[in-house]
C-alpha cells in the first residue's frame, strides 16, 4: 500500500517508502531514503517560498493595471494564479515526507491538498495551450479571428479551464482519505484506488494533462513562427506583436522542458506495469524523482521569465507609475 498519494505527481515518492524493506541490501536503501527525506522537503520549501513571492508580484502587477487588460494579460495572470495555488499546498506534502509519511492535518486537508495539486496542474497546461491558441489567432488568423480575441471571451475561457480542472480532479477529491498505516499504526493520506483505476488515472493524466495540450501548442507555435518569418513591416508597431509572443514562447518552452521528463517516465512506468505487471526498479525511481523536482521548478521559473524575457511585462510594471493616457494610435492591433 502506498503511504501518501496526493496525486499522480506524488506517486513516485511513495515507491521509496514501499521498497525500503524489500531490497536484498535494505540498509543501503534505507540510507538513500533518509537522504531523500533530508533533501527533498527543503528543496520544496525553497521552491515554494521563492515561487510564491514571484507569482505574487506577477499577480499584483496584472491586478493593479490602470489600463484595460489584454487577452495575453488575462491568460498569463491566470497561469500565475495556478502556479501560486500549486505552491501554496506543496509544503503540506513536503512536511509529510519529512515526517515519514505521517499525515497530521486531518481528512479535509488531505482531500484539499490532493485535489488542489491536480486542479492547478491541469489548469496550468490548458491555460498555456490557450495562450498558444491566442498567439495563433493574433498572428496567423489576424483578420478572420479578430472577433474571437475579446477579453470577455478570454475570461470565460479561463473560468471554463478552472472548472474543467476541478471536474477532472473530482475522483481524487472523492477517493482520497486518511487511513491507518497497517505497518506503523500512523495516519496517512491515501488515494484509495485499485490497480486498474490507478493506471487509468495515470494514463489520463499524461494524455489529457500533457499529450493533447502539447499537440495544440506545437501546432499553434509552428504556425506562429512561420507567420512571423513571412511577415514584413506592414505596421510600424509590429514590435508589439513580438513582445508578448516572445514571452509566450519562453513560458511555453519552459513548461515543456520542465514537464516532458516527468510524463516520459510516467508513460514508461505505466507501459511496463501493463506489459510485465511490475514496477520499474529503484534507479528508475531516482530518475523519476529528479523529473518531479524539475516539474515543480516550473512554477518558480515562470515569474523569472517575466523578468528576463519581459520587456512586455516591464512595460506593464512601468504603467503603474505613469498617468493614464486617453489616446491611442490607429492602424495596429493594440490587444496583442
Amino acid at each position: 500500500m502506498e503511504p501518501t498519494n496526493f496525486s499522480m505527481i506524488t506517486s513516485t515518492t511513495n515507491a521509496w517508502s514501499d521498497n525500503s524493506t524489500a531490497l536484498p541490501n535494505a540498509t543501503d536503501w534505507e540510507d538513500q531514503l533518509t537522504l531523500f527525506r533530508n533533501i527533498f522537503p527543503p528543496y520544496i520549501f525553497i521552491v515554494c517560498a521563492l515561487g510564491l513571492l514571484g507569482n505574487s508580484f506577477v499577480l499584483l502587477v496584472f491586478l493593479a493595471q490602470k489600463d484595460r487588460l489584454t487577452v495575453p494579460d488575462i491568460y498569463l495572470g491566470n497561469l500565475a494564479l495556478a502556479d501560486f495555488g500549486l505552491l501554496v499546498v506543496l509544503p503540506f506534502w513536503a512536511m509529510t515526507i519529512r515526517r515519514h509519511y505521517v499525515w497530521r492535518y486531518g481528512e479535509a486537508m488531505c482531500k484539499i491538498v490532493s485535489s488542489s495539486i491536480n486542479v492547478n496542474l491541469y489548469t496550468s497546461i490548458y491555460i498555456i495551450a490557450m495562450v498558444s491558441v491566442d498567439r495563433y489567432l493574433a498572428l496567423v488568423q489576424t483578420m478572420r479571428a479578430r472577433w474571437l480575441r475579446r477579453t470577455l471571451y478570454a475570461k470565460v475561457i479561463c473560468v471554463v479551464m478552472w472548472l474543467w480542472g476541478v471536474f477532472i480532479s473530482t475522483p481524487i477529491l472523492v477517493y482520497t482519505t486518511v487511513i491507518n498505516n497497517p505497518y506503523a499504526g500512523t495516519p496517512m493520506c491515501e488515494l484509495v484506488y485499485g490497480r486498474t483505476w490507478r493506471l487509468a488515472d495515470q494514463i489520463a493524466f499524461s494524455v489529457l494533462g500533457f499529450a493533447l495540450p502539447v499537440v495544440v501548442i506545437v501546432f499553434c507555435s509552428g504556425a506562429v513562427i512561420r507567420a512571423l518569418n513571412r511577415r514584413r513591416t506592414v505596421c510600424s508597431d509590429q514590435g508589439s506583436d513580438r513582445k508578448p509572443t516572445t514571452l509566450v514562447f519562453a513560458v511555453t518552452t519552459l513548461f515543456l522542458v520542465c514537464w516532458a521528463p516527468f510524463h516520459v517516465f510516467n508513460f514508461l512506468n505505466v507501459l511496463n506495469e501493463l506489459v510485465y505487471g511490475t514496477q520499474l526498479g529503484h534507479a528508475f525511481n531516482i530518475l523519476h524523482l529528479v523529473a518531479v523536482c524539475m516539474a515543480f521548478l516550473n512554477s518558480l521559473l515562470n515569474p523569472v521569465l517575466y523578468v528576463f524575457f519581459g520587456q512586455y511585462f516591464w512595460k506593464k510594471v512601468s504603467s503603474l507609475f505613469r498617468k493614464p493616457k486617453h489616446h491611442h494610435r490607429r492602424g495596429c492591433d493594440r490587444s496583442v
